[in-house]
């Protein structure tokens, strides 16, 4: 999950070890945490006319430092069916919205089917307690069956949330931060059916906020939220995709295009009847021999037909693995729609794949109210490292440092990329 950083990690990550790459070019470090691979005996495949370099991750590292540990490396990994490439990183430090905190996050990937046919399929789990009360765990599933006939969505988690809310629109200051506290169930689930190059299905959703409370004056929310003490929005969903990644957690020359209708009833137990439009967009292109990636994403969310509770309109950092907005806290923007765009290169430190390197602009527009028109511009940009954590699952751990306007910067984190 995104925002989420250890700065024991970072201030080791540069400390411990100038051992690690001595057999590349690159000097460098290995961080304080580690990344569980349960994998066992891996099959693999060699060209003997191609000199490749050998691919490492985190946990090729001890074999490194200490030469006794060393086993042979192999060139090319074959990836295999029924496989599990497990990824886990512990973290303790700190964030602007949780304070100082303590949190896990598994990776779990596998191959249900033939690999050359059937895209990875990925669970990533965890859980999370801050100083600042609060409680987060997550359950986020995206399973594909042989030759991705069939695509299981699920994204489930708990919130007890004490954290901050900065008004409606893409102009809010920062000292207008509202302490707001309240707890929050999260239960989506999908099916799609793949039809030619295409992939339909629907679903249910449901959000329920519970225990709202405001600790400060922001006329916004109050205006807005009406003294609610909990609203639930429970609606029945339509999608379309197409999709032509085969590693979701690190995509690589490839298509991704999504449009998502959700329809919210009282008749299902909503607080209000409101519909909502989510628009995807993401391109991977890879550039040459460098391996470097150039990608693209937008994310765009709308509000019509109803009054959304404020807890469910769109705002950064609230899409699925919370990545939205890079350079500004979460919440930190706010609206009945928005509108985001982001784009980030992606390139290799070390050839030996250990390491890399991102760069990344993006800007988000949320719309005022209750004018619902789009008047201001939010950019963010930043610098980020990754390391290898399973290159059997291409898992990187993401870190990255950005910025916005009004003085807004911070650490962000994720397991797998970004987008």
């Amino acid at each position: 999950m995104c925002g989420r950083i250890s700065v024991c990690f970072i201030v080791c990550f540069f400390i411990i070890s100038v051992k690690v790459l001595s057999q590349d070019s690159f000097r460098t470090n290995i961080p304080l945490a580690f990344a569980i691979d349960f994998s066992d005996t891996i099959s693999y495949e060699r060209d003997a006319h191609k000199a490749t370099v050998p691919q490492k991750d985190i946990m090729d590292v001890p074999k490194i430092i200490i030469p006794s540990l060393k086993t042979k490396i192999i060139d090319t990994i074959k990836p295999q069916k029924g496989r599990l490439l497990p990824s886990f990183f512990p973290a303790v430090g700190y964030t602007q919205v949780s304070g100082w905190l303590a949190s896990g996050t598994a990776n779990f990937s596998i191959y249900t089917a033939n690999p050359d046919s059937t895209n990875l399929s990925v669970v990533q789990t965890g859980g999370e307690f801050s100083l600042r009360h609060q409680i987060i765990t997550w359950f986020i599933t995206n399973f594909w069956t042989d030759k991705n006939k069939v695509n299981f969505i699920g994204d489930c988690r708990y919130y007890i949330y004490p954290s901050y809310t900065y008004g409606l629109g893409a102009n809010t200051s920062l000292l207008n931060a509202d302490p707001v506290n309240y707890s929050y169930l999260k239960v989506y689930e999908e099916v799609l059916r793949h039809f030619g190059s295409f992939y339909i299905g629907g679903g249910y959703y449901l959000d329920y906020h519970y225990n709202i409370t405001e600790l400060g004056e922001n006329v916004d929310f109050e205006e807005y939220n009406q003294g609610a003490v909990s609203t639930t929005s429970s609606g029945l969903v339509a999608h379309f995709m197409y999709d032509t990644r085969k590693n979701m957690n690190n995509p690589k020359e490839a298509w991704y295009f999504s449009i998502l209708y959700r329809y919210n009833s009282t008749l299902l137990g909503s607080t209000n009847n409101w519909q909502y439009i989510l628009l995807k967009a993401n391109r991977y292109f890879t550039l040459g021999k460098s391996k470097s990636v150039l990608a693209f994403w937008s994310w765009n969310e709308f509000t019509f037909g109803g009054k959304a509770p404020y807890f469910d309109l769109p705002s950064n950092g609230w899409d699925t693995y919370g990545n939205t907005g890079r350079g500004y806290i979460q919440s930190r923007f706010r609206g009945q729609n928005m509108v985001y765009l982001e784009s980030e290169y992606r390139f290799p430190i070390t050839k030996n794949g250990l390491f890399g390197g991102v760069v990344f602009i993006n800007c988000e527009s949320e719309s005022q109210w209750p004018s619902g028109k789009f008047e201001y511009l939010a950019p963010g940009e930043g610098v980020g490292l990754r390391v290898k954590m399973n290159k059997h699952s291409d898992v990187n751990l993401c870190i990255d440092y950005g910025f916005g306007i009004m003085g807004s910067k911070g650490f962000f984190f994720n397991l797998g990329e970004v987008f």
